[in-house]
């Protein structure tokens, strides 16, 4: 090796020098200061919806108007049976109109003609056979036959006219009287007694066995809402303490104005809205089941 290096100094010298520039190189990259590393990447805060709304029930809401009379009007109230908040069954009593003493006079003076028709037309008809029986034998004329038979006639197209009567006037005794055509809950009334119903009706009855909340949603931030989405409901008065669960069931496709208005001086009287319906849990409902057209804060979960 020696006797190599010997003969060819030149190399051996390059050799080196090569070494030498390796190890600096490879000092140079280790005496570099590390890269910093990248910036964590921040994600966007999802910022929950909150809108006002009220408690509605979720069953039929039903509008109950006083009967149309013969000439057109309605008769005046005569009696109320229930107040507002009253839970009522199908077909209960609700409330009785003034003419329903005078039906009642008329329907008693019906049967009353009708019965003495009936016994009438028994006595003609006995009278018609045996007229009948003695024409037979010659004991009668046709003429004075006929002529029974034609009282008969009459009598029984009489009894058919009042029966006709009768169920009119059954028809309107019934109409004398409002009853609930469901199981619920009176929310409004609108007419008491000695007034005349006007066009609201009599009263509202809903079937308030099941509750859902209407929130105002602003249309800017609809496109946060969808159907089966998580929500919370709050009392923005103390109506009812803690919260409610519930969950969208229906978006409304209609922009509209909003009908609750926040008590906030400030607030946006003419923002526009879209409807959004929320099922409220059936323990929650419940609670709140004497409180529909309660004012809430809706919070929809991100």
């Amino acid at each position: 090796m020696l006797r190599w290096v010997q003969r060819h100094p030149w190399r051996s010298a390059g050799g080196a020098a090569a070494l030498v520039l390796a190890f600096v190189a490879i000092g140079r990259v280790f005496d570099r200061p590390a890269a910093p590393p990248p910036p964590p990447v921040v994600q966007p805060r999802i910022e929950s919806v909150s809108a006002l709304g009220r408690l509605e029930p979720a069953g039929d809401v039903r509008q109950l108007a006083a009967p149309m009379g013969s000439m057109g009007g309605s008769p005046r109230l005569s009696s109320l049976s229930v107040q507002e908040g009253d839970r009522v069954k199908r077909g209960q009593v609700l409330a009785t109109f003034d003419n329903r003493p005078g039906l009642l006079a008329d329907l008693a003076a019906i049967n009353a003609r009708i019965s003495t028709l009936d016994r009438e037309i028994a006595m003609q008809q006995r009278e018609v056979g045996r007229y009948q029986q003695a024409a037979r034998e010659g004991a009668a004329s046709m003429v004075v036959l006929e002529e029974k038979q034609d009282e008969l006639v009459k009598l029984e197209g009489q009894r058919r006219q009042a029966l006709a009567e009768r169920s009119g006037v059954e028809v309107d005794l019934k109409d004398s009287q409002l009853r609930s055509p469901i199981d619920g809950t009176i929310l409004r009334i609108y007419a008491r007694p000695g007034e005349r119903p006007d066009s609201e009706g009599i009263l509202a009855v809903g079937a308030s066995d099941r509750m859902e909340a209407i929130a105002e949603v602003y249309e800017s931030d609809i496109g946060r809402i969808r159907l089966g989405q998580s929500a919370s409901l709050i009392s923005e008065n103390g109506g009812f303490s803690g919260k409610l669960k519930a969950e969208v069931v229906r978006i409304s496709p209609q922009i509209r104005q909003r009908d609750v208005l926040s008590t906030d001086p400030t607030g946006d009287a003419d923002a526009r809205i879209v409807e959004v319906r929320l099922a409220l849990d059936p323990a929650d409902a419940k609670r709140v089941q004497q409180l529909s057209g309660l004012k809430i804060i809706a919070r929809f979960d991100p």
